[in-house]
């Protein structure tokens, strides 16, 4: 029988990575992706030697572009993987943009750090990976379109199906043929909120024995969507009220663009006072264009309704946007002081521009700092959600006095219902184990599959091996 380990997001949301390794001696990773949160401890794993050796692997499948699924593939390719690196068409574009970036961010952490350990006569310290890692890794990518079936090792036939989460996110399947038995692997992936803009919803699949479901929000179901739009139109009217600015920390891809889709809704329908809506985010602007190339992978409504109004991208029916790609025009933003909306990256706070403008923002109580987004443990993002009266920015300690707001309808993640909806569809219970969510909503999803579908669901630990 085949052999399944659990490498990554096992009890914990970030560096999803499993192996699958055939009788027939096939070796594919599915996931590589980078544990984030900003902590020691995370930096310290995605430093360690991979748990396998990256140069037996025959193929990587990778389930869309977030870093968290697919950011230690240049660190794989500089310990010798030369193998294919497959994932949809549009993922393949995002993890061009993505990987890249995140290059860049390792190498100038690295040279940051280094000018400091150079004045206490440290050694210098070497960045994750560098920006030719990356490029290595990128030109291993081959794209393939949805629903098409692949083999992508002796034995192991891959097919993509529409997640909903992001543009080219997906759910695999893998069908393993070992010494004539098969047995089908389903992979989640980050499942989609039905509720999203632009994304179709998660394709139902009937057949597996065997499914890893993520769990992110396994504990609740989201905010009805439509009140969650309402409870952010009043945001924006009260912070117009109180004369101040409006901070959304965000993903670059996916969630950004979800927020400049309501925003020009809001826009269209005479609901945004704001008169300037920054886009304070290189990636993000970058990761428009591709979203705009990939347009006919959008829902057909909200394709339909863009193209009703004249448009082709979601940015282009909101007049009042403004693009700030150069550091020059975002540090101009923080001479504004009121009727400001501020989308900028990192979703989490661990980084990038978003906290420049808390420096000049979170002090303030008139302003208001609006999350759409989950918050990991150990993010500053966190803390300040979890009301911290103060945090660190930038080396300084600074007051949190802004009004802060959670907006969970906004999530890009199916919710505890969707989720039990979703893997309801196989014909028959399938192994199901639960991956890439914290422990506490695993726990509290495995209890409501018992009792709705009276189905048992494992919650794998780190490293654990099972047979398929």
């Amino acid at each position: 029988m085949a052999l399944l380990s659990f490498l990554g997001a096992i009890q914990e949301v970030t560096g999803s990575c499993y192996l699958v390794e055939t009788r027939d001696g096939s070796r594919v990773l599915l996931e590589c992706g980078m544990r984030q949160g900003g902590r020691r401890e995370e930096e310290e794993v995605n430093a360690r030697p991979f748990p396998f050796d990256p140069g037996s692997l025959d193929a990587v499948v990778i389930s869309h572009a977030h870093i968290d699924h697919s950011g230690l593939l240049p660190r794989l390719a500089a310990a010798g993987y030369r193998g294919p690196i497959f994932a949809t068409e549009a993922t393949c574009e995002l993890m061009n943009l993505m990987l890249l970036d995140a290059a860049h961010l390792q190498e100038n952490d690295a040279a940051w750090e280094n000018k400091w350990r150079a004045r206490l006569g440290k050694p210098p310290v070497q960045p994750l990976y560098t920006t030719a890692d990356a490029e290595k890794a990128l030109s291993l990518c081959r794209p393939q379109p949805y629903g098409a079936a692949l083999e992508v090792a002796p034995g192991v036939i891959v097919t993509f199906h529409p997640a909903g989460h992001i543009l080219g996110s997906a759910i695999v399947e893998m069908e393993l043929h070992d010494h004539h038995l098969t047995r089908r692997l389903v992979f989640s992936g980050d499942l989609g909120n039905t509720c999203t803009p632009l994304m179709r919803d998660p394709t139902p699949l009937s057949r597996a024995d065997v499914v890893l479901l993520e769990s992110t929000y396994g504990d609740r179901n989201h905010r009805n969507s439509e009140e969650t739009l309402e409870e952010f139109a009043e945001i924006l009217q009260k912070a117009h009220r109180d004369g101040g600015n409006v901070l959304i920390p965000s993903f670059a891809v996916g969630r950004t663009q979800d927020l400049l889709f309501y925003l020009g809704r809001f826009y269209q329908e005479g609901r945004l006072p704001q008169q300037a809506v920054f886009l304070d985010s290189p990636m993000a602007i970058r990761a428009n264009a591709i979203y705009a190339r990939f347009a006919e992978e959008f829902d057909p409504l909200d394709r339909d309704l863009l193209r009703a109004k004249g448009v082709k991208r979601a940015e282009d029916w909101l007049p009042v946007l403004r693009m700030t790609p150069t550091p020059e025009e975002s540090m101009a933003i923080n001479r504004i002081k009121s009727g400001a909306i501020i989308i900028a990256g990192s979703g989490m706070c661990t980084g990038g521009r978003i906290v420049h403008h808390f420096k000049h923002n979170l002090w303030r109580q008139e302003c208001h700092l609006v999350f759409p987004g989950f918050q990991a443990q150990g993010t500053l993002g966190r803390r300040i959600v979890d009301g911290a009266g103060s945090v660190k920015v930038l080396h300084q300690r600074i007051a949190v006095r802004a009004q802060v707001h959670t907006l969970g309808g906004f999530s890009a993640h199916a919710g505890q219902s969707q989720l039990i909806d979703w893997v309801q569809h196989f014909d028959h219970h399938p192994e199901l184990y639960l991956v890439h969510g914290e422990r506490e909503k695993m726990l509290v999803l495995q209890q409501t599959l018992h009792e709705r579908l009276n189905w048992t669901a494992t919650i794998p630990e780190r490293g654990e091996q099972i047979a398929i």
